[in-house]
């Protein structure tokens, strides 16, 4: 699974939307022009971009270049497939299907372009995309959860299938108004607008932070949660930020404090022993955002300093090295002349943006996991080739173009860009 062709190099690593492509259907870019732009593993078209060939720059997405009336505001990427959203609050989906994770029902194995996401009674203005499935969350504050659901990840009750094609609304949450919602491989965390944190699904190694339960011999053990539960731990905390990632979660209060917990292994985010509740990181002052990747975990505080820590296999970490670090490391590089304002951590791999531009490391896709003699992974740091890079590297845009987001997958890459005349 997870394979790649070997496709020849791209001529030029540039983002290829910017003069040319726009003007297209316009007759010159316009000023604050939105673009989807994503590069790296292109199977089953998670890319969005109409082929499955696997990308090494950022290539902007021809199916919203052709729509310039609703742009798209922010994407997500998840293991194989990407969700998009636009403006107007419209979902669209493509890649991979195999679990009904795009949500336009089980008769696509795959789509190699962005096809329309229906069913929501309201305009949507968040998504979220997980390992096989996904979500959506409507100005009203509901839920739509649609895609794999073999430990309860999409919180619809025992009753409902291990696979779900389209959306459905998450009914006992009815009462609630969600806010945020952050899918991991099998488990999914949400915050409503009054900062209470509930999660569900897959419970190993304490991800879902509800401690254990006793069964009637007496052993601790955990199970899947299969309709949302509020974490106790966390009453009277009110939660902004949220994130999930393999086998762990982190979660930032109203006051910056970062709370995290799940694995906490050799291949986890630092001591040993699971942390089944939340945990307080007092390493990290003041934090702002936080993203959770395959084994690592990285923070961005209020004042745009970037701190990491956890597995650093090919150098996901941006530290310099590839030794794992047990405790929160500031990164300090010489590239960020502005402070960083957005992070996104992928299985192996990093995002941030840095005064408008995206800079990445980490697993490149050539000495992955997955990888074969002839073939490639990735692509996903978009800077040309598929090697690793163990610290920030800028990706290279064109003179006009600002990130405004950016999103890892499990190994592609997609972002949000915004042409401007200066």
């Amino acid at each position: 699974m997870w394979r790649a062709r070997r496709w020849p190099w791209p001529r030029t690593p540039r983002l290829l939307f910017s003069s040319d492509a726009a003007a297209a259907d316009s007759g010159e870019p316009a000023r604050g022009r939105r673009v989807a732009a994503l590069w790296g593993n292109g199977d089953y078209g998670r890319l969005g971009l109409g082929a499955l060939e696997s990308r090494w720059s950022p290539t902007a997405c021809p199916f919203f270049l052709a729509r310039p009336g609703d742009p798209p505001a922010f994407l997500a990427c998840g293991g194989a497939h990407t969700l998009f959203l636009t403006e107007s609050g419209r979902v669209f989906a493509a890649g991979l299907n195999d679990f009904g994770q795009l949500g336009i029902g089980s008769s696509m194995t795959h789509t190699l372009e962005p096809i329309e996401v229906s069913g929501f009674d309201e305009k949507v203005v968040e998504i979220s995309a997980g390992n096989h499935h996904s979500c959506a969350v409507t100005a009203d504050g509901k839920l739509f959860v649609w895609g794999r659901n073999s430990s309860g990840q999409l919180g619809l009750g025992k009753r409902a299938g291990k696979v779900v094609s389209t959306p459905r609304k998450v009914d006992c949450l009815a009462g609630a108004r969600v806010k945020m919602v952050a899918l991991g491989s099998e488990h999914s965390i949400a915050t409503t607008e009054e900062g209470e944190v509930l999660s569900w699904g897959a419970a190993g190694a304490g991800r879902l932070g509800h401690g254990h339960k006793t069964s009637i011999l007496g052993f601790a053990m955990t199970t899947s949660e299969y309709t949302p539960r509020l974490i106790k731990n966390l009453d009277g905390v009110k939660i902004k930020r949220i994130a999930a990632g393999m086998l762990h979660s982190a979660c930032i209060d109203e006051k910056g404090t970062l709370f995290i917990f799940g694995q906490k292994t050799e291949k986890g985010f630092g001591r040993s022993n699971d942390e089944i509740r939340p945990t307080v990181v007092e390493e990290v002052p003041f934090s702002e955002e936080v993203a959770c990747g395959g084994y690592h975990t990285c923070v961005v505080t209020d004042n745009g300093d970037l701190y990491s820590w956890g597995s650093n296999e090919n150098g996901c970490l941006g530290l310099g090295g590839t030794d794992m670090v047990r405790s929160p490391e500031v990164l300090e590089s010489s590239l960020f002349k502005l402070p960083v304002s957005k992070v996104s951590c992928g299985w192996k791999h990093t995002a941030v943006i840095s005064g408008g531009n995206v800079y990445t490391w980490g697993w490149g896709g050539a000495n992955g996991t997955f990888f074969e003699e002839g073939h490639s992974s990735g692509g996903q740091l978009g800077h040309g080739n598929d090697v690793d890079y163990f610290e920030p590297m800028m990706v290279k845009l064109g003179k006009n173009e600002r990130a405004i987001h950016v999103s890892c997958g499990f190994n592609h890459t997609g972002a949000i860009f915004e042409y401007s005349e200066n």
